[in-house]
Parts: structure tokens; sequence; C-alpha cells
């Protein structure tokens, strides 16, 4: 029996390399028989760098970059094993778990130093770029990041505006006269970790309060993004309110498409394709997958729904264990996944389980196998849906 680990990482605990090998050690616990290999997994958030670098052997640079507050800090980025193609992870430079809880606030924080690993890539000579966008502590529909590529946004005096998201409600135009001029020798591809617009009910404002805004800073920001997307229509001629990818990272994606020209997709499909994950899951007999959290932003296509519906063309089952699993969530069994184990049914509570995440992490997996093949015998393969 061949078991396939491809969980990505377990936010705030353990990277997906760690929940991989936790994960492998509860498969080896309940079925020791099985064959079992990792394959970390990414959606264009946190560890994507890690993941595709390892997994194509590609090689790691370092850039000096401000944080989302301004502050001076190191960050790394990195190039696929092809030699031709950056990688670049947003959350190394503008990641909320850089902040300290207290220093959080989406008025004002900025991509600006992701424009700047941006710039470094294309300093390497680097003229295919990838964009891992996700794991933000922004909502500035990426002004920042083209700031340092060379963009300008200013007010109605023709002063430039501060920092942040917050700001743009006063943004008058937008000048790219300065703008980098290898960006038009560049193709920039950006992973987006969740499909949702810049605008509206579903938009870049409703991740706000998970990065430290109070109902009126996201109400504000919910304002400043409409308008911006207003300016961006009227001077760039690309409507980004309702464009689907175009509201992830606090609108990242959306300000890289318009005022850059890159290529927003899907970043869970981009990692399998890059990895050849999707090979790997096809080969398996059952895949392991899970995050932190499995909810119905997870069915939006982060990591672990897609590697569930590429098991599923693949006519292989799949067992999910995450740190919380919702209950609000539609029949699993229609997705291809046969069991679903929380880490809190194994952990009395939260903060024990995050604390001691790769132990917890080992016994529910043991416990869902277990539950599901009864503990099978040696040599036994599990059936295929």
């Amino acid at each position: 029996m061949n078991v396939l680990c491809a969980p990505q990482a377990f936010k705030g605990s353990l990277t997906a390399l760690a929940a991989a090998q936790a994960m492998a050690e509860g498969v080896r616990q309940a079925l020791p028989q099985a064959t079992v290999t990792i394959a970390p997994m990414a959606d264009g958030g946190d560890d994507t760098l890690d993941v595709l670098v390892s997994a194509t052997r590609g090689r790691y640079f370092t850039a000096h970059v401000q944080d989302a507050l301004g502050r001076a800090i190191s960050a790394r980025w990195g190039a696929l094993g092809d030699g031709e193609t950056a990688v670049v992870e947003m959350a190394q430079a503008s990641g909320i778990r850089l902040l300290k809880t207290e220093e959080l606030d989406p008025l004002r924080t900025t991509t600006f130093g992701t424009g700047q690993l941006i710039t470094a890539a294309l300093k390497a000579s680097y003229r295919k770029i990838l964009v891992g966008i996700g794991g933000s502590a922004t909502v500035d529909g990426g002004t920042g990041a083209v700031a340092a590529l060379g963009g300008r946004f200013l007010d109605s005096s023709g002063a430039p505006l501060p920092p942040g998201g917050g700001a743009l409600a006063r943004l008058h135009r937008i000048d790219l006269s300065a703008l980098d001029v290898r960006l038009a020798q560049t193709a920039i591809s950006v992973a987006c970790d969740v499909d949702i617009p810049l605008c509206g009910p579903r938009g870049a404002w409703t991740f706000a309060p998970q990065k430290g805004a109070t109902p009126q800073m996201a109400k504000e920001l919910a304002a400043a993004m409409e308008h911006f997307s207003a300016v961006v229509a009227a001077q760039a001629g690309v409507d980004l309110r309702a464009m689907p990818l175009a509201g992830p990272a606090g609108g990242l994606a959306g300000g890289l498409h318009a005022l850059c020209r890159a290529k927003l997709l899907h970043g869970s499909k981009l990692v399998l394709g890059v990895t050849g994950l999707d090979k790997r899951i096809a080969q398996a007999d059952l895949v392991i997958t899970g995050e932190g959290a499995f909810d119905r932003t997870t069915l939006s296509g982060k990591g672990p729904r897609e590697v569930a519906a590429c098991a599923k063309r693949a006519g292989v089952p799949v067992i999910v264990v995450a740190g919380h699993v919702a209950t609000d969530l539609p029949d699993l069994a229609g997705l291809g996944i046969v069991g679903a184990e929380p880490l809190l049914a194994h952990a009395p509570s939260l903060e024990y389980a995050t604390a001691h995440a790769a132990a917890i992490i080992t016994k529910a997996t043991a416990a869902a196998l277990t539950k599901r093949y009864q503990g099978g015998a040696p040599g036994w393969k599990a059936s295929r849906v």
C-alpha cells in the first residue's frame, strides 16, 4: 500500500514539511507494512518558496527589504531548478507572521517589501517570476509592491500617498512613468491562495479582521478598495472589482495584474504542476492532506482542496487531518474525501494542540487510518473510489 502525505502548513505551528513528516509517522504506526512518502504542499501562501525550490532542486537568495511596517529586514527568495524562473513569496517580506499582534494595522501596512523582492529577481536577470501570495499582513491593493517597482500613487494635490490601504481612499492619480522597464520583458505569474474578488461581500476587506482590523477599519478598507478599483479602471482600463482572483493578499493580486500585467493563477494548481505532485498523487493508493483549519475557505481553492480534487480525478481516496474541521461543509464524500480527523479530538485545548502539533498530528493520523482500515493486514491495499 502506497500512502502519500501531502499537507500544507499548519499556520502558527508547523511547516508543510514538518506536518508531512508527522503524518508519515502516524502512517507507520497504524499501517507498518505501508510504503509512505511525503510531498509538502503549498497554495501561494506560507511555505510556497520552500515547497517549490525544494521540489525542483532550486536555489535560494537573500535580499534586504522592508517588512509590512517599513522596517529593514532580510528576506529570502529563490529560483526553480530550471534556472530560469524566480520564486518570490510575499509572506517572506510582507507576511503577518513577521509582526506582533499589537503591531497589526491593515490601514497602514504595505507590500513594498514584496515589490523589493521582485526587483531583486529582476536585477538578477530573471524574466520569469512566480509570486506566491497569501499569509499577508496587508490590504493595500498591491500599491506598495508597485511603488517599489517605480509606480507612484498620488492624491489630488499631486503628493504621494503614505503606505497602506487606508490612504487609497484619497487616491487621485496613478503614475507609472517610472515603472521598472524590465517588467515589459518579464512574465510574472501570481499564485493566489484563495479565489476572491477585490471588492464586494467576498472582497479583500473580508480578511482584514484576521490582520488586526476593527469593524470600522474593515469598513474603511472596503471603501478604499472600491475607490482604488475605480481609479484603476479609469486609468489602466482594468476592472478589478469583481474579477476572479483579484482579491487575495489584500488585493496584491489585482494590483500586480492591472498595473504590472501579471497573470493570476490558482496557487495550489500551480504548485501541483510545478512540483509534479499531481503525478505522485495518481500513483498512490491513499493520500493524506490537511492544514490548520479545514473549512469553507479551504474549499475556495486552498491546497488540501486541490489535492483532494486531483486525487478524485485519479480515483485515489483522501483522508484529511486538520487542526479544526468545520461542521458546515458540503458532503466530503463528493470531494473524494473518505475521512476527516480534527486534531482537537486528540488534544485538551487548541493551545495544547498548537504547542504539541507534531505529536498530535501523528496521533490523529494513526487514529484516522485505524478507523478507516481497522489496522488492515500486512500488504493490504486501499480500494480506490
